[in-house]
């Protein structure tokens, strides 16, 4: 089942059921990925829908940590709440064992050897993991692996 065919179907689940806040999250959603069908002037292909739903993933999170910076701490529930929900329409994230091995198998790969080789190393992973682990903290370990 595609993504626009699981929003599809939890939409009219959160209609039945009157659930407001999951029905906006759910249209603001598919309004993004619509807008970006647009913008190609094509069908979304499941690797372009879930780049869509990371930057609203990184939306909320950048928002939230706003939020409880500036002690709005009703606005930072609700961006939980948002983020929550569109959490589970993200693929299973990788342990940290998981991703460390991803990490020094494409640095063995593409034969990095310093920091200086880092963007060969992230252009080379990043395809890998899409979706699957927080861009920061990948960037934070091959850093840290290519030291």
């Amino acid at each position: 089942m595609t993504l626009l065919e699981r929003l599809n179907l939890d939409l009219k689940t959160a209609m039945k059921k009157k659930e407001r806040e999951t029905l906006s999250v759910i249209r603001m959603v598919k309004s993004s990925l619509q807008n970006e069908q647009i913008k190609l002037g094509r069908e979304l292909t499941e690797d372009e829908s879930l780049t869509v739903l990371n930057r609203e993933v990184k939306q909320r999170k950048e928002s939230l940590h706003e939020f409880k910076q500036a002690n709005r701490e009703d606005l930072a529930l609700k961006q939980e709440e948002e983020l929550a929900l569109l959490q589970r329409y993200m693929p299973k994230q990788l342990s940290e064992e998981e991703l460390e091995a991803i990490v020094q198998e494409t640095i063995s790969e593409v034969g990095a050897t310093s920091k200086a080789d880092m963007g060969k190393v992230m252009s080379a992973l990043m395809p890998k993991i899409k979706g699957k682990a927080d861009g920061g903290s990948v960037n934070r370990l091959v850093a840290k692996r290519l030291t």
